[in-house]
């Protein structure tokens, strides 16, 4: 009786306060709505699909771990974001000085309003990623499988900021 007691109180405890969810998100429950457009795409070197494969998997993110329903304009929550860097650079250098392993960046600009909670809002935070490939490939060859990682790491940083607040 006195766990069955015990565990009552936890749970109450937790679902009590209304903003906490097993997923890790802290939505207060009057935020019902959220707006989730194409992410802008600004950065010089271009990549025709980046924009498209990250705000659908930010669309995915948020569909899977929140209860928010998706809305085309005026959702309690928007997150607006335009990817400003889309860079290679060489990382490691061998003695040769010939490049070893390059690093591909991807930078988003993100603001973000809770029309319900305006103290959360922000403007043009910025978000980067990167993953690293061995130089002896082209980036043609490994692009795709870059940008996946890439974008898993974006989405995962942007949630967190939005709606998990670590």
């Amino acid at each position: 009786m006195k766990k069955w007691l015990l565990t009552a109180f936890a749970v109450l405890s937790l679902s009590s306060c209304g903003i906490y969810s097993f997923s890790g998100t802290s939505i207060q429950s009057d935020v019902r709505s959220i707006t989730l457009p194409t992410f802008e795409y600004r950065a010089m070197k271009v990549n025709p699909t980046l924009s498209n494969n990250l705000s659908e998997a930010m669309r995915t993110r948020f569909r899977q771990m929140t209860r928010l329903e998706q809305v085309e304009m005026d959702g309690d929550l928007e997150i607006t974001g335009t990817i400003t860097g889309y860079d290679v650079r060489a990382q490691a250098v061998t003695a040769s000085e010939v490049a070893a392993q390059s690093r591909l960046t991807v930078t988003v600009s993100v603001d973000f309003v809770n029309r319900k909670y305006p103290e959360e809002n922000f403007d043009k935070k910025s978000f980067s990623a990167y993953a690293d490939y061995d130089s002896t490939n082209s980036l043609d060859a490994v692009e795709q499988q870059l940008c996946e990682e890439i974008i898993d790491k974006l989405v995962e940083d942007i949630f967190n900021a939005t709606v998990a607040q670590w």
